[in-house]
């Protein structure tokens, strides 16, 4: 116990320049400051004793932070040009305090993570994403996460590519790491398709400045000139376009869908279960207006029937198809509906099974959440889930 109060002790000392030089710049009273030491030696009395827990950590850590967030606001409104002590660096040292001790809680590492990644702290958080990589190499959230932080944060694909192929080493047996892994590589196409939209980087023929759109023939809409990247510089008319580099660009593997399709062909190897093919065929569903989403659609679907045309996991795949890639407020929409009703009528004359009734009412509920569905799309979808047997949601 009196090593315990050493800890604490040598600790608390370290904190007096700090609460000295925020009393001297007012920016905590005396009252305030005796507070915070009085808490602070609570906190390092029992984080140091033998039966510390995870929790007192973090709870330590969370006063930390709110100690920090109202420092901020006092140096912004009294106006403090600067203070030497950061709040930021002892609220990670309390974190990796509370690590070292506990290697092995998963919830006080992401609460670490996570704060680093609020704080924008890139370096601290890539040096705790490999430390806990290392310790718990088979988790696959962290993997997943990992690779997430790369690709949202950092627009590093390189880099969340390969958190996923190292995870995928010591995770092999998770379908959800294969699932992440090709919906990691599908929002990186989504991502470079809408971009080429914005610049107006076709393979097809080059809109011209001011075009309008010639399919909207309703007289009751209000036809706009489409914005091209020749709005944005008119001087980029001149230059000729080279529209087979364009072409040789678009059947790439990253953008052709072959990356994901590799993806799927190795983790149905692996697994062998038509679930997973659903469970992928449903993943794609996310990514509306992708012309390569419909390809690996495709794939998925020629395989399931290829390998277990007896399944109800194929019948769904196949019953969903048309819905590929196909936006709810599309005007291909209804016509997409309309086949995939068709198909799920076929499929119930055929060998209606319970799971494939539940599959298809799911969808069709999941369907009527769609926030400004089109009314007659909604009266349908009801419909078709009364005669599945069961009330339509609301």
């Amino acid at each position: 116990m009196a090593a315990a109060s050493d800890k604490a002790r040598f600790f608390l000392e370290q904190s007096i320049p700090e609460l000295k030089e925020y009393e001297r710049k007012g920016i905590f009273s005396a009252e305030e400051i005796t507070s915070i030491a009085r808490k602070r030696s609570d906190f390092e009395h029992k984080i140091n004793a033998r039966g510390s827990t995870p929790a007192d950590f973090a709870r330590y850590a969370e006063f930390e932070i709110n100690v920090d967030a109202l420092r901020r606001k006092r140096v912004k409104r009294l106006g403090v040009k600067s203070t030497t002590h950061n709040g930021k660096r002892r609220i990670f040292f309390v974190f990796d305090r509370g690590t070292r001790k506990h290697p092995g809680d998963i919830g006080l590492w992401m609460e670490a993570i996570d704060f680093a990644r609020k704080q924008r702290a890139y370096k601290k958080l890539q040096e705790m994403l490999t430390q806990i990589l290392r310790l718990h190499p088979t988790k696959s959230d962290l993997w997943i996460h990992a690779a997430q932080y790369a690709m949202e944060d950092n627009g590093d694909i390189t880099e969340a590519r390969s958190y996923m192929q190292r995870g995928l080493r010591f995770c092999r047996g998770s379908k959800a790491m294969w699932l992440e892994y090709a919906r990691l590589e599908m929002s990186y196409i989504a991502k470079i398709h809408l971009r080429r939209e914005v610049l107006g980087i076709t393979t097809g023929k080059p809109d011209r400045p001011g075009q309008i759109e010639q399919s909207d023939t309703d007289e009751n809409l209000l036809r706009l000139p489409r914005l091209t990247a020749l709005d944005i510089s008119p001087n980029s008319e001149s230059d000729n376009a080279d529209h087979s580099a364009l072409q040789r660009l678009e059947s790439t593997p990253a953008l052709s869908g072959a990356i994901p399709i590799a993806i799927f062909d190795a983790a149905i190897d692996h697994f062998r279960d038509p679930r997973f093919g659903l469970d992928f065929c449903q993943m794609l569903l996310d990514y509306d207006g992708i012309p390569a989403c419909r390809k690996v659609a495709d794939h998925v679907a020629a395989f399931l029937s290829r390998e277990y045309p007896q399944s109800w996991c194929t019948q769904a795949c196949h019953i969903q198809l048309p819905l590929v890639s196909i936006p709810y407020d599309s005007p291909d929409f209804p016509s997409a509906l309309r086949d995939m009703l068709a198909r799920l009528k076929e499929a119930r004359s055929g060998s209606e099974t319970p799971e494939l009734v539940g599959w298809a009412k799911s969808s069709l509920e999941k369907l009527l959440q769609t926030p400004d569905l089109d009314p007659a799309i909604r009266v349908v979808a009801e419909s078709v889930i009364k005669s599945l047997g069961g009330p339509a949601s609301t």
